[in-house]
């Protein structure tokens, strides 16, 4: 029989935000997949684990893959961990899942924590509707155009950033999205410095700009939805649903007058049901 491939959460900043579930898994496993090994050595120290440790990166992703996975049909049973939080979420990963599902070899999430769900549930934006956009490119301009490509987006939006990149995206989102757009950064989660900073961008800037120690550590950037769109692009998709509506059911018309103007989709189904 095949072994089991574990997807395991680790803590993000704390090492006491590891499941009971986790640490046994970790345990009992034959190998375990990380993106650093000295990272992952502190963890499996502090808990007095001594399963192997494979590294297993971005680098080397193709290649430790069909290792991990010759192991894993002979029987083995492997953790992937990554350097922080849930495996694959913007980490290592995707690779060794979609060839283990292929190959017929179990697939067993262990939850555990996640940084951009740590950021959202405490920053007071709305949570049932997001989107998770990763870190967004290095380049100035290419991350302007991403931005751009979100400016109506009625979803509250996440990201990632770098301390060294955390100024200039902010400037960006400034430029693109306007000063006043409400947004929190979350910095060094579950950490001793962990930070919560809520305003405008354009507070949030001068924030980072006036204490240089609050551009230090990793970055949670979450920006509020957008509900208002242009009035002009509302008059207009306002006129197209009433239209529409005349002749289809409703959601077929809120569908199609979205992609027609662009406005969110769940706005127009609004109108629709007032």
């Amino acid at each position: 029989m095949h072994g089991t491939l574990y997807i395991v959460a680790s803590p993000i900043g704390c090492l006491q935000d590891i499941s009971a579930h986790a640490l046994e898994i970790l345990r009992s496993v034959s190998l375990i997949a990380c993106e650093d090994t000295r990272h992952s050595a502190t963890l499996l120290h502090h808990y007095g684990i001594n399963t192997p440790l494979k590294a297993y990166h971005s680098h080397n992703e193709s290649e430790c893959s069909i290792y991990l996975l010759e192991k894993l049909k002979d029987g083995e049973s492997i953790a992937l961990i990554s350097d922080a939080g849930t495996p694959l979420i913007h980490d290592p990963g995707l690779t060794i899942v979609q060839q283990a599902r292929a190959a017929g070899v179990r697939v067993t999430p262990i939850p555990g924590p996640c940084a951009l769900i740590t950021a959202l549930c405490a920053s007071g934006l709305p949570a049932a509707q997001f989107i998770f956009s990763g870190f967004l490119a290095n380049k100035s301009s290419a991350r302007q155009k991403q931005l751009e490509a979100l400016k109506q987006e009625t979803r509250t939006l996440i990201f990632y950033e770098a301390p060294h990149r955390i100024v200039e995206c902010l400037q960006d989102m400034i430029l693109i999205w306007g000063e006043h757009k409400q947004a929190v950064l979350a910095r060094e989660l579950t950490k001793i410095y962990e930070t919560f900073l809520s305003g405008t961008l354009s507070e949030l800037l001068s924030q980072l700009l006036a204490d240089h120690n609050q551009q230090k550590g990793e970055f949670v950037i979450l920006v509020a939805g957008n509900n208002e769109p242009l009035d002009d692009t509302l008059a207009d998709a306002k006129r197209i649903f009433d239209i529409l509506t005349t002749e289809l059911p409703h959601k077929q018309a809120a569908a199609l007058t979205a992609k027609i103007t662009g406005v969110a989709k769940n706005i127009v189904y609004q109108w629709g049901l007032e």
